[in-house]
């Protein structure tokens, strides 16, 4: 990893829903134009982890955190830092596509006009290029106003990347966005991703470690709220350090 790239940095950060504590002293350096892959079994603190980095976890009533967490070297949890400005550079893809409901045009250009962009033509070459960048483009160009939900799972889950492009986000986090998908349509949301890692940085959950071994360049495990290994995807799959790491990714748990 390069390590003096840093754009996102857990400092011994904890989480709690509640009593119950979610994240256990979180150390850990996210560097830019790469995918970084969270692994572990389920109930581990993955997507909890992720929902902190753009404050989704807000959203929830009786959430409480100790530690820090910087965004370009600024802590995010600070009160003078704007929610909606810090979502418009770190968006976010869910596990399953979540299309509005509208048309597949103005899923795209929503956030474009929540941002008060009025120009037509500023919005329309936005969300052709977008779409391009989803690699849905050619699929739907004939049928920009047809609802959303005409499109297969395969197509919403690269419409609501495309819709989160449109904004021009540093950083995209997605929980387990090919989990709802097909083999073919999984196929080409990787081959999205490592297209668009050259622009724009990638943090994916997922529990499947083919996937992570596929597509990322850096890998976390993850175990009961902990970061147990942290490095080069290769080294973690080929060489990892610890035994809990090796056990995990020969199936012996999880």
């Amino acid at each position: 990893m390069k390590e003096n790239r840093t754009l996102i940095e857990f400092r011994n950060f904890d989480f709690w829903y509640s009593e119950k504590q979610v994240l256990f002293d979180v150390n850990m350096k996210i560097c830019p134009d790469c995918i970084t892959a969270l692994i572990g079994p389920s109930g581990c603190g993955k997507s909890t982890l992720i929902r902190c980095i753009n404050r989704m976890n807000d959203l929830i009533s009786c959430t409480r955190m100790k530690g820090r967490l910087l965004y370009k070297n600024k802590d995010i949890n600070q009160k003078h830092i704007g929610v909606v400005e810090l979502r418009k550079n770190i968006g976010m893809v869910f596990q399953k596509p979540n299309p509005f409901p509208m048309s597949i045009f103005e899923n795209v250009a929503y956030g474009l006009k929540v941002q008060n962009i009025k120009s037509r033509s500023k919005i329309k070459e936005t969300v052709e290029k977008s779409l391009k960048k989803a690699d849905l483009w050619d699929e739907v160009k004939d049928n920009l106003n047809l609802s959303a939900f005409s499109l297969s799972g395969g197509q919403q889950q690269r419409l609501c990347i495309a819709r989160a492009l449109a904004i021009r986000p540093d950083v995209i986090l997605l929980d387990e966005p090919c989990s709802a998908l097909d083999p073919i349509a999984t196929a080409k949301i990787e081959y999205l991703l490592k297209k668009l890692k050259k622009e724009t940085t990638i943090i994916i959950v997922t529990h499947n470690m083919q996937q992570a071994k596929r597509i990322s360049d850096n890998t976390c495990y993850l175990l009961n709220g902990k970061v147990i290994e942290y490095s080069k995807t290769d080294d973690i799959f080929h060489k990892p350090k610890y035994a809990l790491t090796k056990k995990y990714l020969n199936g012996d748990f999880g």
